[in-house]
């Protein structure tokens, strides 16, 4: 086993480069990416000066959700290799200086787990109030009106203990019961198992959904004007209720600290998942803040909506974080394996994609960056016979699910399959990506993957980028500016996310760190120009 030395509070500002391993690198022909596809590749992951990876889910699943249904929580499906192969790509990891995360699912398994085997056989076995089971109502239906996030009542009727379990996703994914100590103490141990094995952490999946409402209460309706599409989209039934009980319970952070104290001992950080369309970044304040806390958790504010980010938006979001998690450690990111790529959610032209780059890597938290974001992927287009995503199928046409951000991908620009398998992969590589594969862009100066190299670099250069308070949050207009500070710096920060030149008055002495000048007490903005400028002594003003 290797483990990597690191500072109890190395993920504080950290850059994540999330892996999804189905589609990275394909090296054994089957179409389908792998661990040492991951390994053979982390050079390029290095080279972009991010602190570490997150790897979705790996472990023996069934698949029906994509390694979300996990059937062996300590074992490697012998679809992306073995044990053996993740060893490598630890040790190949920490030889470049980079920390690893795994997904851990614990809210559900797979339906194939022993453990849900066990469950189902009767009401009185071992493992019999593992999962959450729950008794019809008189009339045989379900126990309650919690939906499933996947569509359709979050209940599935087992005929052999003639009772329901719940599912907060697909039927295949029967939730755990928190409820009960041994569950707890099961997962506690699959998260050394990983830890012993050097990993540096985790990124823990659907991590407000762990604990239920033992009661079983019906949740309230949302009313229409509070429904919004951030966790479930807009034509998901899910949207039309306040989920009181069937998540987002408060026991859920005594776990977490169980969880936080285990990982202490390893030097290992999390990033939480956090869907919760009315209260996310509450709850991200509630599970973050304080020493026994989770280090971070995953906002969702970034990764929803259409519109690009405004001046205003960004502004009322971090004023909102530091109304209602001013302790909490938020983790941002632009896009994901779940949403539509930013480049086209938001419709960015390159200036626009540039900006963006670098204001994410100036705001205060840590920073997921998705697998082939830093070539400026647009979403792919996928037609409904090659969908391979259930969500998808559930609510075709309307939403047409998740496969377009996770197409394969793209490192050479002469090959059909953009140098990701020699056979066909699981999902099409579209041509369009082809064109942006790393040995095409490398030589061209404008390129996006080199404004993310900067962009790190200028965070890691920069103390006060990664760790500093956040300040004087202004707008005017669609330009943006704040201020990051500590002790000894101070870096002020301005965006112009529109198309029209801006001027701005900047008075005192600066130091530029990148983007525009000031002279004479002015920077003046290109449209979708930027200014990040220094001066010493921190806490000015």
């Amino acid at each position: 086993m290797t483990f990597l030395e690191k500072s109890p509070d190395w993920w504080r500002g950290a850059v994540i480069y999330q892996i999804y391993p189905r589609s990275f690198q394909d090296t054994n022909g089957d179409g389908v990416g792998d661990l040492p596809g991951i390994t053979r590749r982390l050079d390029h992951v290095a080279g972009l000066g991010v602190d570490a990876i997150w790897i979705s889910p790996f472990f023996t699943s069934p698949m029906k959700d994509f390694g979300y249904d996990v059937s062996d929580y300590c074992d490697v499906d012998p679809l992306f290799g073995s044990l053996a192969d993740f060893d490598a790509l630890i040790a190949r990891a920490h030889d470049l200086g980079l920390k690893v995360l795994i997904d851990l699912v614990l809210s559900h398994t797979s339906d194939a787990h022993p453990w849900f085997q066990e469950s189902r056989q009767s009401r009185t076995n071992p493992k019999a109030d593992w999962y959450v089971w729950a008794a019809p109502k008189p009339d045989g239906t379900a126990p309650n009106n919690w939906l499933s996030i996947f569509g359709g009542p979050a209940w599935a009727w087992d005929a052999r203990r003639e009772q329901y379990y719940l599912h907060n996703f697909l039927t295949a994914q029967p939730d755990l019961n928190f409820h009960c100590a041994a569950v707890q103490e099961a997962l506690l141990e699959v998260a050394k198992f990983w830890l012993d094995r050097g990993v540096d952490g985790f990124r823990l999946d659907t991590i407000n959904f762990y604990m239920h409402d033992a009661a079983l209460r019906d949740n309230p309706p949302l009313p229409v004007e509070e429904r919004n599409d951030q966790t479930a989209p807009k034509v998901n039934p899910y949207n039309h209720q306040r989920h009181l009980y069937d998540k987002n319970h408060p026991q859920n952070i005594v776990f977490l600290r169980k969880l936080r104290k285990l990982m202490d001992g390893y030097k290992a950080a999390a990033v939480g998942e956090i869907g919760d369309s009315q209260r996310g970044l509450e709850i991200l304040g509630e599970y973050t803040s304080g020493p026994d806390a989770m280090q971070m958790s995953y906002a969702f504010e970034l990764l929803s909506g259409h519109a690009a980010l405004s001046a205003g938006y960004i502004a009322e979001v971090f004023r909102k974080v530091e109304r209602v998690a001013p302790e909490g450690w938020a983790c941002w990111a632009y896009s994901n394996h779940d949403v539509v790529r930013h480049i086209s959610r938001w419709s960015l032209c390159d200036a626009a994609a540039r900006c963006y780059t670098t204001l994410l890597m100036c705001l205060k938290g840590s920073v997921c960056l998705y697998q082939g974001e830093e070539l400026g992927l647009p979403e792919a287009e996928i037609g409904y016979e090659d969908l391979q995503d259930p969500y998808g199928k559930e609510f075709w046409p309307e939403f047409k699910g998740r496969d377009g951000c996770r197409t394969p991908m793209v490192w050479q620009g002469n090959d059909p399959q953009g140098g990701f398998s020699t056979v066909k992969p699981w999902l099409p590589v579209p041509a369009a990506h082809c064109a942006r594969a790393p040995d095409v862009v490398e030589g061209d100066p404008g390129a996006l993957i080199h404004q993310y190299r900067k962009a790190i670099a200028l965070r890691h250069a920069h103390p006060v980028l990664q760790k500093g308070a956040m300040v004087g949050i202004e707008t005017e207009g669609d330009l943006l500016r704040f201020t990051r500070r500590n002790d000894e710096n101070e870096v002020l920060c301005l965006f112009n996310l529109t198309d029209n030149p801006a001027t701005v008055i900047c008075a005192g002495e600066w130091h530029v760190l990148d983007g525009a000048a000031p002279a004479g007490g002015l920077v003046a903005l290109s449209g979708w120009g930027y200014a990040i400028l220094s001066r010493t002594g921190g806490r000015h003003g």
